[in-house]
């Protein structure tokens, strides 16, 4: 039997993002242009409020990154090492790049940046679990769920965040 689950729009900045919740937490996040389709509940979630939070501070300008708390995650559509890449992407800081193998070797399986990549491809809820942020040693952008475009914005979004933060550090 399927687990019963909610879905809203939130809108941030013009912009319409799709959320799914799980009766255990956030399970999908969907990128603008999102379209409303049907939802399964018409109860809103008790994570809706954390999930808006955090969406409007990641781009707030003045706060350089995002410090409101994650709402909790429903990881279970993944097998365990999908899960366990998920779960290493959220330690990658904000502004920073690694490419999927440094990512690999950081977990241990230096030899698993495909394996990597693949999980980072059905990362279900991108930008929350920033797999944006892993990108080809080649120095190329890789792949992204929401299409590069979307990951060559929010790369440079927090690179001139950073390079902001950098900024008033040194005045």
């Amino acid at each position: 039997m399927a687990q019963a689950t909610t879905q809203e729009t939130i809108c941030i900045r013009s912009e319409s993002w799709g959320v799914t919740y799980s009766a255990k937490g956030l399970c999908r996040l969907y990128f603008p242009p999102f379209e409303r389709v049907s939802t399964v509940s018409a109860d809103p979630s008790p994570w809706s409020p954390m999930v808006r939070s955090w969406l409007e501070a990641y781009w707030e300008t003045h706060l350089r990154r995002p410090s409101s708390p994650l709402p909790p995650l429903d990881l279970e559509s993944g097998t365990p090492f999908q899960q366990a890449v998920w779960r290493a992407l959220l330690k990658i800081p904000f502004g920073t790049r690694l490419s999927y193998r440094e990512l690999a070797a950081k977990m241990g399986s230096p030899n698993a940046a495909r394996a990597v990549g693949s999980a980072c491809g059905r990362n279900p809820i991108p930008l929350l679990i920033p797999c944006h942020r892993v990108v080809a040693s080649s120095g190329g952008l890789g792949g992204f769920s929401a299409g590069l475009k979307w990951k060559e914005r929010l790369l440079q979004w927090e690179a001139l965040q950073a390079e902001s933060s950098r900024a008033c550090h040194h005045v």
